[in-house]
């Protein structure tokens, strides 16, 4: 427990700035062994690039998926797509 509530505010002040920096920190990619391939493109290319993507690799044999996507200003698509490295 806080002696003073002065300590409670340092305590929570020192929470909140390590995790301010560890937001800032370069984020590592997962270590979960699926490769991932992120593409900014217009909508009609972005469609066809995730088509093509999951047409190599398809999920039965990669486990290959969408993994997130967001649209952008201009009509713009950001997608990031991950599968295994090899199939079996």
């Amino acid at each position: 427990m806080a002696d003073r509530p002065r300590d409670l505010a340092d305590r929570l002040a020192d929470r909140l700035a390590d995790r301010l920096a560890d937001r800032a920190a370069p984020r590592r990619p997962p270590a979960d062994g699926f490769v991932r391939q992120t593409w900014t493109l217009p909508r009609d290319q972005a469609r066809d690039q995730a088509r093509a993507f999951l047409t190599a690799y398809p999920k039965a044999a990669y486990m290959s998926a969408v993994e997130s996507w967001r649209e952008l200003p201009g009509d713009r698509i950001e997608f990031t797509v991950r599968r295994l490295p090899s199939a079996d």
